[in-house]
């Protein structure tokens, strides 16, 4: 392995000078606002984001490695980036669960923070160059296209540094330290907005170190497993047990507090710079809640009931997310909001305080959840769900005592009363959000959402066309549950035959215009797996044309007005896949970006067989693509297509110049 460092690595790539940068970035923003595109966003979650310098075994999004990543993003006209739920991990038995989707809504990931920061003057230094260096790694070169995130390497690694440095805080505010001072200054005006909230996580921090796990159910004292639903009642035995624990551990909730802080300080001002550099974060708002957020909460979820998805095979899947009681969302006909009200627009609220947009996860959860029977979900001898077992319904057709669960139907009136309004507080209206619909459709969902609100789903083109589509809805090839593009193709046998994959369609919808074909038929020929003939291509050829099918089908993603990319297709990972939905695998939510993704990336372009996206390239299609759809619906055909390429045929010749550039072969080694 070689180390990455200054000067200690020489590349061979062929990539964009610094004098050729701004016009490769100006050719792009250009492209995308001839087209009408608003939005265009990549999806790397925190933990995926790349090291710099030093390795904390773990991605942050708010960090300088940031910075520089999307620096790189908007060199290719990107404006945004999708992170996933940014959370605090549920830990179990010195184990982290590293799905962000069982993270909490509320407390900020600590594992996010950059630790780096922490030795500067800024700061105070308080947490020493010494200690930094001792707990990370030089970021290192590998022959694969991905890094894996450490999770509990990360926790042992943060767990010293964030030591150090609460109680290198306190020693200098002790000292008078002027750094300090200013530091704990905005520390007190935190805690006056937050304090309560984080009593209660530290609280439960304790107690989960204490029991060696944050699920409470597994606690072996029932006062504990029900503190704060016994505080509500005022029970004076919770009371007093809390008082007890926050008196006896008031250091170590300190110091979690401490880290709260510092984490939010830190997201607030990659805020800012984002904000002064023109690019944006969409939050992920998860359907469900870590552990945490549930024992705070715990009246307001039903007992017996977790939301999981409906399948059509019968293998439904199991979340173990907790539901809300629809009884506990609001109170009397004026439809005040009651706890799980309250709980709903908090996480919203948290969603969006630093972030500019979101992603809601499950949408149909909102209206229509699948509940499964809690007691039902059993095990079979090789530890798999025995989905024979297994008990489950929708919302609306669930009944306990012969009555309807949600009798007064509450969960349909959720986005009306709750999510609409908070998203207007935020100034967003209620097409900006990605609604992720991909799930099954029950008729009030399809009522609520579709015919009553009239809201957009986030159309997936791994199944969908374009055409038949509409082009102003978010978009998307695949998710972070997805296999990368180039793995589709390859292992879902489906994809081939697909009608939105299919190469004459592709063809067709690229190259619209009547005059081009020629074109047409070519670029049909290019991107099928069969030639003129009908010959299978096989070995060299069917790859290449595999990889060209793949490009195309980009190419028909960017026409849209708001897509998405995943950051595994953008660099062309294929070795691994971030999360495989449904299945237990050990990589799971472990992808992360290399370190040396820029040498990566340009290597990938410029080999034979390139399974990165050349953006400049992909770009130029979808151009040629409006282009042509322009003249195909003008009456005056030749007039137009005179007219539009006087006015663009440069910005096509712009393009296809950094598309050839990223295609440059490696310079020979002397």
């Amino acid at each position: 392995m070689k180390v990455l460092g200054i000067n200690n690595k020489i590349t061979f790539e062929r990539r964009p000078t610094k004098e050729e940068e701004p016009g490769l970035k100006a050719a792009c923003q250009k492209a995308y606002e001839t087209m009408g595109t608003t939005d265009r966003v990549v999806i790397t979650h925190g933990s995926c984001f790349p090291a710099l310098n030093r390795n904390t075994h773990i991605g942050s999004p708010y960090g300088n490695a940031a910075k520089e990543y999307i620096k790189f993003l908007q060199l290719y006209g990107f404006n945004g980036n999708q992170l996933g739920p940014g959370g605090e991990l549920e830990m179990h038995k010195g184990r982290v669960n590293p799905s962000p989707y069982n993270s909490s809504a509320f407390a900020k990931n600590r594992l996010f923070i950059d630790l780096q920061e922490l030795t500067t003057e800024k700061y105070g230094s308080i947490l020493s160059k010494e200690t930094f260096e001792k707990v990370t790694t030089f970021s290192e070169n590998s022959d694969k296209d991905y890094d894996l995130t450490d999770f509990n390497e990360a926790v042992k690694t943060y767990d010293t540094a964030l030591s150090e440095s609460y109680k290198n805080f306190k020693t200098n505010l002790a000292k008078g330290q002027p750094q300090a001072i200013a530091l704990n200054n905005e520390f007190r005006k935190f805690l006056d907005k937050h304090n309560e909230r984080l009593t209660d996580e530290g609280v439960f921090k304790v107690l989960a170190n204490y029991y060696g796990t944050d699920k409470f159910e597994q606690w072996d004292n029932s006062l504990d497993q029900n503190l704060m639903a016994e505080i509500h009642n005022k029970t004076p035995e919770a009371i007093n047990r809390y008082n007890s624990i926050k008196t006896t551990n008031k250091n170590s909730i300190e110091q979690y507090k401490f880290e709260q802080f510092i984490a939010t300080k830190q997201i607030k001002e990659n805020k800012e710079w984002r904000d002064e550099n023109n690019f944006k974060y969409l939050n992920d708002l998860l359907i469900g809640c870590s552990k945490m957020d549930e024992w705070r909460y715990k009246d307001a979820f039903l007992d017996n009931y977790s939301i999981g998805a409906f399948e059509y095979s019968g293998k439904h899947q199991v979340w173990n997310i907790p539901a809300l009681d629809p009884k506990k969302i609001f109170i009397g006909s004026d439809m005040k909001l009651n706890t799980g009200g309250k709980f709903l627009k908090e996480k919203l609220d948290f969603n969006l305080e630093f972030c500019d947009n979101t992603r809601i996860d499950h949408a149909l959860g909102l209206v229509e959840p699948y509940l499964i029977r809690k007691d039902s979900i059993k095990f079979d001898e090789n530890g798999n769900i025995d989905y024979s077992k297994l008990h489950g319904s929708f919302m609306s057709e669930t009944y306990e005592n012969g009555q309807k669960i949600d009798d007064y139907y509450n969960y349909p009136r959720i986005i009306e009363k709750i999510i609409l309004p908070t998203l207007k507080e935020h100034n967003l209206k209620p097409t900006d959000p990605i609604w992720e619909t991909v799930c099954s459709n029950p008729k009030i969902f399809k009522e609520i959402f579709y015919e009553k609100h009239r809201l957009p789903e986030l159309i997936q083109l791994e199944w969908a066309r374009s055409e038949k589509q509409g082009r102003t809805r978010w978009a998307i090839v695949g998710s972070h549950d997805s296999l990368p593009a180039q793995l589709m193709i390859k292992q879902q046998g489906w994809i081939r035959q697909s009608p939105a994959w299919e190469p004459m369609y592709l063809a067709g919808y690229l190259n619209q215009d009547p005059a081009r074909l020629d074109k047409n038929k070519a670029f049909c020929e290019k991107i099928s797996d069969t030639t003129p003939d009908g010959v299978k291509k096989e070995g060299e050829d069917l790859k290449k044309a595999d990889i060209a099918r793949v490009n195309a089908k980009f190419a028909e993603l960017l026409t849209s007005r708001r897509f998405e990319i995943s950051f595994a297709d953008l660099f062309g990972i294929t070795d691994i896949v971030y999360n495989i939905g449904g299945v237990n695998s050990k990589n799971n939510w472990k992808e992360r970006i290399p370190a040396d993704y820029l040498d990566k990336y340009y290597e990938n372009l410029s080999s034979e067989n390139p399974t990165a996206l050349n953006m400049p390239e992909i770009l130029k299609m979808a151009l040629q693509a409006e282009i042509d759809m322009a003249v195909a619906n003008c009456g005056d055909k030749k007039t137009a297509r005179k007219n539009l390429y006087d006015q663009y045929q440069p910005l096509l010749d712009e393009l296809q110049k950094y598309a050839d550039i990223l295609k440059e072969p490696e310079p020979e080694k002397v």
